[in-house]
């Protein structure tokens, strides 16, 4: 058994796919993380770097999928995250807006 490698550029190509299925821009994603530019979220589609663990735990959550499909590519999505009620009451365009309302209520 070969010990697993993770592919920064396949991970970079794979976020940046799973950004644009969710009609996301660069600049969307960086103001989610709280980035004071977008340098790192082109890092991660370029391959130069892949995202922190916590990074990607809240990508995950916005991109609507798991870590593991991020970093692997699997096909099978979390269509049920954690957060209550999220994939019964908001269709998926809204979830971004949904979700910014909701950190900016509890801050």
């Amino acid at each position: 058994m070969d010990y697993p490698v993770l592919d920064a550029a396949a991970t970079g190509a794979r976020i940046k796919e799973l950004r644009v299925a969710n009609h996301l821009r660069v600049e969307d994603i960086a103001r989610f993380m709280g980035f004071e530019s977008e340098q790192a979220v082109y890092k991660w589609q370029r391959g130069e770097s892949l995202p922190t663990v916590d990074n990607l735990y809240a990508l995950s959550f916005l991109l609507g999928t798991t870590v593991d499909d991020i970093l692997r590519g699997n096909k099978k999505r979390d269509e049920s995250p954690s957060f209550p009620f999220y994939g019964e009451v908001f269709c998926k365009k809204c979830k971004y807006f949904f979700f910014l309302t909701f950190l900016l209520c509890i801050m």
